[in-house]
């Protein structure tokens, strides 16, 4: 499926890892339909909801977010046990970045950039992690219906994840703290 031509029209206006904030925090409010790297037409994922609000306000803030998740632990929608860490990975210029790093060592998360780190399990086996670099190809793929410019960008900006380093919904409280730091 392709994105609509609206919403293409309207990622190509972006030039800086801010104007990409600002359309992601749009695409967050439900006020544009479609995001690069996700399905067309196809709004943040239902578990995201309680963190919407202050990743739309970090985006503003500069922390371009491409990955979210809260944190969980019980059983999933398969009957089995789903533990989550609650973190959010995404894109920042070098100053939002020490802003990031300092908010998230204040209410005891975890920044990465280049290791990887589990953070979802089903029945202890690793489902997901977040952390390290998407490779150049990955970043083209991802964000092929933005301005060379704001590709540009994201190429020159800090990829960081921000991680719980604990399981459970008591991650999600933290990592709300940290979101709401940086709006």
């Amino acid at each position: 499926m392709r994105m609509p031509r609206t919403d293409r029209r309207t990622w190509a206006t972006a030039r800086t890892v801010a104007d990409l904030g600002e359309l992601t925090a749009r695409w967050l409010e439900g006020r544009i339909g479609s995001q690069p790297g996700y399905v067309p037409n196809c709004g943040p994922d239902e578990e995201t909801r309680e963190l919407m609000p202050l990743l739309a306000a970090a985006n503003r803030a500069g922390f371009l977010t491409t990955n979210s998740q809260p944190g969980c632990d019980g059983s999933g929608y398969d009957g089995r046990r789903w533990q989550q860490r609650a973190a959010v990975c995404g894109f920042a210029e070098p100053a939002v970045a020490d802003r990031v790093r300092r908010a998230a060592s204040r209410h005891g998360c975890r920044v990465v950039e280049d290791e990887v780190m589990p953070c979802t399990t089903r029945d202890g086996e690793i489902m997901t992690a977040f952390g390290g670099r998407m490779r150049r190809r990955d970043l083209a793929a991802t964000w092929k219906p933005v301005s060379v410019d704001a590709y540009r960008a994201v190429l020159d900006a800090r990829q960081l994840a921000v991680i719980c380093p604990d399981w459970g919904p008591g991650g999600t409280r933290k990592l709300l703290a940290v979101l709401g730091a940086l709006g």
